[in-house]
């Protein structure tokens, strides 16, 4: 099976635009958006939720074409089998390990990288595409794919007041926000996001520094220049595009076909016309300084201001810097 060249793997926190850039990613020629491959696992293969394209997982064409290729076919017993080794292999707190290049269980976690190459490779064969785009944003997940194959990161990086605000507001517009099965979002405190978000981001740094290929992009810079941004991502990432190519992206808008991702945020499953922008939730200002407090120096690395909640200075739209 010929491997998927390149793969691409959006990288970073949740709340952080993961989604809309894949998605955007995905009107491209050649390029198959996959959603959250890291989460097929749990909640495809096993629970059926529903594929992009508003089937259930199992009666999707696509997925079913995917597991033929790349498995012989999906099985009950690959979930019990992979989830063994993705506890065992891809842990945030393997990081510093991988990171000092001091990579233990090395065959288990050439045998859970090879799942995931089987699933790019086939979906890569199923879609025509020259590329394939997995927005599982997980670093423990980059840095064990990057381990063993070509890895290409674009690592999305959202203000963490804004993150915390997402994520510790229950209600918006009166309506408690709910997942993709109906659930409310699991609430984190300002300080457990301000944690993460230090902690992830790290991670990518140190990756880059490592000598892997990662691209930052902002989630601001996407939202307030969504062709110019996507435009210096493709070129960053060597990907063929033409000027024409960006035809989908109105005035904060885009226009979108059917995607085939496999779990992640609700708009996954968003057909047609859909709205560029941001509706950023409101956070104490004892917990906004909390989050800058602990936050602060990748945020000025970043090139966002200490002094204001989601106010940034403008800064390169796709940069390794």
């Amino acid at each position: 099976m010929v491997e998927a060249d390149p793969v691409i793997f959006i990288g970073g926190l949740g709340r952080s635009g993961s989604m809309l850039l894949e998605r955007l990613l995905g009107e491209l020629p050649g390029v198959a958006p996959l959603g959250e491959v890291a989460h097929l696992w749990r909640r495809g293969v096993p629970a059926g939720e529903p594929c992009g394209c508003g089937q259930a997982f199992e009666h999707c064409p696509f997925w079913r074409k995917v597991g033929a290729r790349g498995f012989g076919q999906w099985r009950e017993s690959q979930v019990g089998w992979l989830t063994r080794l993705s506890v065992r292999v891809d842990r945030t707190r393997r990081i510093p390990a991988y990171a000092l290049g001091l990579v233990s269980r090395e065959a288990e976690l050439v045998e859970y990288v090879r799942s995931y190459a089987r699933i790019y490779a086939a979906a890569a064969e199923i879609a025509h595409a020259h590329t394939v785009v997995d927005s599982s944003r997980q670093a423990s997940l980059a840095y064990c794919l990057s381990a063993i194959m070509d890895l290409r990161i674009v690592h999305l990086v959202r203000d963490p007041r804004a993150v915390a605000a997402s994520r510790f507001g229950k209600v918006r517009r009166g309506r408690v926000r709910r997942a993709e099965d109906g659930r409310p979002m699991t609430r984190w405190t300002p300080l457990r996001t301000a944690v993460h978000w230090l902690v992830q981001n790290l991670a990518f740094e140190v990756l880059r520094g490592k000598g892997v290929d990662v691209v930052r992009v902002r989630y601001e810079d996407l939202l307030a220049r969504p062709a110019e941004t996507l435009n210096a991502l493709t070129t960053r990432l060597g990907l063929p595009h033409a000027t024409g190519d960006f035809g989908f992206l109105g005035d904060r808008q885009a226009r979108l076909g059917v995607a085939h991702t496999v779990s992640g945020s609700p708009a996954r499953l968003a057909v047609d016309r859909i709205g560029i922008g941001d509706r950023p939730a409101r956070l104490p200002a004892t917990q906004r300084w909390l989050v800058t407090a602990l936050t602060w120096p990748l945020l000025l690395w970043y090139g966002y201001r200490l002094g204001g909640a989601w106010t940034v200075r403008r800064r390169a739209v796709a940069s390794r810097v």
